[in-house]
């Protein structure tokens, strides 16, 4: 069969749908279940030679291969512990909370003209109004586990939230106002002359740094800051529910680079004489590039102070946004 472009690979393979709906929603899980294990496991090793560090080069003898399901071994092997004061159906619901908006992000991700599930219209509205539902899920963790670090660093990520989803929206804003288009295909499509971050460079480096705020990623992970407040919104959680937590971070981590990817890097677009490589790996590519800088700045930079981390939103990146837009706007109207 020739593949059509934009229109869903599923919907030319099947033509009932339930059968079409369950596909999806099964291509969706398996890569969510594989992808954000690989940046994990990438985390493992990059970390290990960046920092000299021996530990997660050991399990499985060939260069640490085994480390990530020895980890997912200990987790399954702890106990589940609820605390006595804490309520139990918030407590147990916000890890679900924090991960559930992350998966339905890759539901409007394309990865080439065809391998899509949803074209939405507002695909990214779609996009920024999940990207900030996570925070949610950190906060009731923090106000159910009746602790009261695990408040303050549920605080700190709502206030990070607020200060980062500006400058994260704006960012992206400035991009549709030059595609012309709300479709993540289309806001692709509209790239295939010259890549966006070329354009907008300024706007590249604000949209990366508020994905890391967002992710509570160092040098913006004040929310788990280990050395204040043990270990943020997660200090009672254990076992599997801790896991869903960091599951959740890679999975915003591959998430959040594949947007960066669209609006600003071509998308699933090649390189000007290299379209014999398929449209997915250039996607896979620009993905996994992404995920290893958000990598090497975990190694590379201390972590800010809470009013460093505020000053640098609200009197600087928010600033350049609003400027970014406004310069947009006048080429648009120019030319």
């Amino acid at each position: 069969m020739i593949a059509q472009a934009g229109v869903s690979f599923v919907n030319q393979w099947f033509d009932q749908y339930w059968m079409i709906l369950v596909t999806k929603a099964a291509i969706v899980l398996v890569f969510f279940l594989v992808a954000p294990l690989g940046v994990g496991y990438a985390e493992h090793k990059v970390m290990a030679h960046m920092q000299g560090r021996l530990g997660p080069m050991y399990a499985g003898r060939f260069h640490g291969w085994a480390q990530l399901m020895a980890d997912g071994v200990k987790f399954v092997q702890k106990e589940d512990v609820i605390p006595s004061a804490a309520d139990s159906w918030v407590f147990s619901l916000a890890p679900a909370v924090a991960l559930v908006p992350y998966i339905l992000l890759f539901v409007v991700i394309p990865f080439s003209d065809t391998i899509f599930i949803l074209n939405l219209d507002v695909g990214i509205f779609f996009v920024l109004a999940l990207s900030s539902v996570s925070v949610i899920g950190v906060l009731m963790a923090g106000w159910a586990s009746a602790n009261k670090f695990s408040l303050i660093g549920a605080l700190r990520a709502a206030a990070q939230l607020i200060a980062y989803e500006l400058p994260l929206v704006l960012g992206a804003a400035a991009i549709v106002m030059q595609a012309a288009t709300l479709s993540m295909v289309g806001i692709v499509e509209a790239q295939e002359r010259y890549w966006f971050v070329f354009s907008q460079p300024i706007g590249f480096i604000i949209f990366l740094t508020a994905s890391l705020a967002e992710l509570t990623r160092p040098p913006f992970d004040m929310p788990v800051a280990d050395s204040e407040i043990i270990f943020g919104a997660y200090t009672e959680y254990t076992g599997l529910k801790f896991a869903f937590f960091l599951l959740a971070e890679y999975g915003g981590i591959v998430a959040l680079s594949a947007i960066a990817s669209v609006l600003f890097l071509g998308g699933y677009l090649p390189l000007p004489k290299m379209e014999f490589i398929p449209q997915p790996l250039w996607m896979l590519a620009k993905i996994g590039a992404l995920s290893f800088l958000i990598i090497w700045l975990r190694v590379t930079y201390p972590r800010l102070r809470e009013d460093q981390l505020q000053r640098a939103s609200w009197l600087l990146l928010i600033p350049l946004a609003l400027l970014q837009i406004v310069v947009v706007a006048v080429f648009k109207v120019a030319f």
